[in-house]
């Protein structure tokens, strides 16, 4: 059994409202050296699978079909055995 880490984020050149309201109410609340905030998601999968490279590939293909949108993020993630 696997945990996995996945995060996903807004591509770059994709706009973020989120963050733009986020990063106006930091500056709001004195945190001027703060330069940008960027919002996204993160999601914990527990994977069946008979070793690591399955894991892996399980949760690329989960990810790419369904967790993340490819025309608008990325996605990166991290496993570990449980």
């Amino acid at each position: 059994m696997y945990k996995a880490k996945v995060y996903i984020t807004l591509r770059k050149s994709i706009l973020d409202p989120k963050g733009k309201a986020t990063l106006h109410a930091l500056h709001s609340l004195g945190y001027n050296s703060i330069q940008e905030a960027r919002i996204g998601k993160y999601i914990e999968l527990n994977v069946e699978a008979a070793n690591e490279d399955e894991a892996n590939q399980l949760v690329k293909e989960a990810s790419e079909k369904l967790l993340a949108n490819m025309v608008m993020e990325d996605f990166t993630f991290e496993l570990e055995k449980i």
